[in-house]
């Protein structure tokens, strides 16, 4: 409800900006609105309820107004029923697969659990009292937080609706970059959130079992990381690359369309535009920003071809501020955020040494590669030598960066700079660039190039995907050129249609029942992520239960448990809660504040305060430990000698003792 009235109230005017495209654009578009809107109330102090007030004086003014009337709607329905099956379908992945247990779903569901227990900027960090989240890029969480604490919805319910939100919206999105630049065909670019790689259809083939197959699909260079957007989903991580899907699918059409439509637009709607790319490119890098390093330059092409194509047309239509005044907008928007990061960061580039071979580079990009070599096919035929590029990559070990660079390079060559030769330009650019260099972070000297192709190739499967998908649905529609509305519907395509739609839903609905399990023993048909604790770990199930009941008398607790390394079941309090603990997962936090940080020392003074009673007293003063928790974890890692006659009993079952310092 809450997600459908911010999308209708800011509906009017970002129709002002984007005509026909307005109405579904605002729904990623109000996502984004909403998020700085509560960010500057978590910032300022100001109840985050007090968020929707613009969305409230919005829709009356725009009521009164008249701009509810049913002609100003448009085509909503289509757009409306794309959110709604694109929603429900991976709420019904969400529904079999709910836990909040393996890879990051501890981290994401602290995030969640710890914004809406304490709705402040900067977030707490629930794995490291005393410290907060200035030192990561939250934003994605923060929104999804904002919401459910607005909704009165439990945080483990949350972080089962966070996924289905960002799918629906990237759809969105999609449809919109879709029917811009094409007229029949207009849902192939959202094909790209359901596309598996090669590397997928080859394990598939070779029989064997769906979560391998899974895995291993985005495992195929070595020692790194080669997701794909489908994979993202229904593996079930809320994690900040994920939540960023909607905001880069919104910002390439805002991109695409300014460029489409720059001179067509209104001086009112062009300011609008300007509003609504700048919040999208400006939200980039709390959301992920990985993202912005790639996202930046890129708006930077668009804006200087928007330039130079209105200044041929309209010498006066100001599109220049597209290049200079919508990124100083971009920082402007989220510039307290900037005095207040305090991140590790990255050391710089280093050159890759080792490229990847050639079978697992087509194993993860060759549907792509196809698509694209396809298209590009004449072009060769006419400058065959252009050929030739690929020589020196292949002669040096680097015949990956070759394969994509030798598409990229036809595609800029011609002379039509159409929309989808330039996104698909610049996603086989950025693999290329996978290939010869990586961001230098600290995952070490075996995964060196880990992150850099794990966030990078996300971002170039967005763009080569809406690219590729604009080329084949022009050779699906047998032109090359848009084409030209052909008048009056003719009854029984639009039958077929409905049919092709009614069996689309039926498909769309079914698959995830389907599907092999995907729960990985952790039980589902639920939509609460905790609910797999009642049955696998009973005692800790209802003491953590009784936390998350009393989290009103906890607002500044924080909680001693057990630590044991990270992707383990320890940390359960604090990623349950949300509420504070010593140290949760320790890489986590030593790659987020650096090695300078003081993980080591609060790890071994978890054991002290367990272990040694002589400084129960000044470890837990050092640490302001209101809470300490006893459980199997604990007692299993720990000789357990607490000075229980100067504790109180918060909570106790069989197995596990809550105690509370006076």
């Amino acid at each position: 409800m809450i997600l459908k009235f911010i999308q209708l109230s800011i509906f009017p005017a970002v129709k002002k900006g984007f005509g026909d495209y307005g109405y579904g654009v605002s729904y990623p578009v109000s996502l984004l609105f909403f998020g700085i809107i509560s960010w500057y109330c978590g910032l300022t102090g100001i109840p985050i309820y007090f968020s929707l007030i613009p969305f409230i004086i919005l829709a009356l003014f725009y009521l009164k107004a008249g701009e509810y009337r049913p002609e100003n709607f448009g085509e909503w329905k289509q757009w409306d029923l794309l959110f709604i099956i694109l929603f429900i379908f991976m709420l019904e992945v969400r529904f079999l697969n709910p836990s909040i247990s393996y890879a990051e779903k501890f981290m994401d569901h602290a995030f969640l659990a710890s914004i809406i227990n304490n709705p402040v900027i900067p977030p707490l960090d629930p794995w490291y009292s005393g410290g907060d989240l200035n030192m990561y890029y939250y934003m994605g969480h923060w929104m999804m937080g904002a919401l459910g604490y607005i909704a009165g919805i439990k945080s483990t319910i949350v972080f089962n609706l966070v996924l289905p939100t960002v799918f629906a919206n990237t759809g969105i999105a999609l449809y919109a970059s879709g029917k811009l630049l094409l007229k029949k065909y207009q849902w192939l670019p959202v094909v790209i959130l359901f596309l598996v790689n090669p590397a997928f259809i080859w394990y598939a083939l070779n029989l064997q079992g769906f979560s391998s197959v899974m895995w291993d699909s985005t495992r195929t260079i070595e020692n790194a990381i080669t997701e794909y957007p489908l994979f993202s989903m229904l593996w079930g991580d809320p994690h900040a690359h994920v939540i960023s899907f909607f905001n880069q699918a919104l910002l390439i059409f805002i991109l695409v369309y300014a460029y489409v439509k720059w001179n067509e637009t209104s001086e009112t709607g062009r300011k609008k535009l300007i509003l609504a790319g700048a919040l999208s490119l400006g939200t980039m890098p709390l959301i992920n920003t990985w993202d912005i390093l790639l996202y930046a330059p890129l708006t930077l092409v668009f804006a200087g071809l928007t330039w130079i194509k209105s200044m041929k047309e309209d010498c006066a239509s100001g599109a220049w501020r597209l290049f200079f005044i919508m990124p100083i907008y971009a920082v402007l928007f989220y510039l307290p955020y900037y005095f207040m990061l305090n991140s590790a960061g990255v050391e710089g580039l280093g050159f890759v040494h080792t490229p990847t071979e050639p079978l697992p580079f087509l194993l993860v990009y060759g549907i792509f590669l196809l698509v694209f070599y396809a298209e590009c096919i004449k072009d060769l035929r006419k400058r065959p030598y252009l050929l030739l590029i690929l020589v020196p990559f292949i002669l040096t070990g680097y015949t990956g960066a070759g394969l994509v660079l030798l598409p990229a390079f036809c595609l800029l060559l011609r002379r039509t700079l159409l929309p989808e030769e330039i996104l698909s330009a610049a996603g086989l650019l950025i693999i290329m660039l996978t290939e010869i260099i990586y961001l230098v972070d600290n995952m070490g000297d075996v995964y060196f190039r880990m992150n850099t192709v794990f966030k990078f190739s996300l971002v170039a499967w967005f763009l080569m995907g809406t690219g590729g998908a604009i080329f084949v649905g022009k050779w699906i529609s047998g032109r090359a050129k848009e084409e030209k509305p052909t008048g009056q519907a003719d009854p029984e395509k639009l039958r077929k249609r409905n049919i092709a739609l009614l069996v689309a839903l039926l498909i769309a609905f079914s698959i995830p029942v389907m599907l092999p399990d995907l729960n990985y023993g952790y039980g589902g048909k639920t939509l609460d992520g905790m609910a797999w604790l009642e049955n696998s770990h009973p005692y800790d199930y209802d003491a953590i239960s009784y936390i998350r009941e009393n989290t009103e008398d906890l607002d500044s607790a924080v909680i001693l448990e057990a630590e044991g390394g990270d992707y383990t079941y320890y940390s359960r309090v604090s990623s349950m809660t949300g509420i504070p603990a010593v140290i949760g997962q320790p890489f986590h936090e030593q790659m987020w504040r650096g090695y300078d940080s003081d993980v080591g020392y609060r790890m071994q003074d978890v054991r002290l305060i367990y272990e040694d009673p002589d400084d129960f007293d000044r470890l837990t003063k050092k640490y302001n430990i209101t809470h300490i928790y006893v459980g199997d974890s604990e007692n299993e890692t720990y000789d357990v000698n607490l000075p229980v006659e100067n504790l109180s009993i918060y909570y106790q079952n069989e197995n596990v003792t809550i105690y509370s310092i006076p």
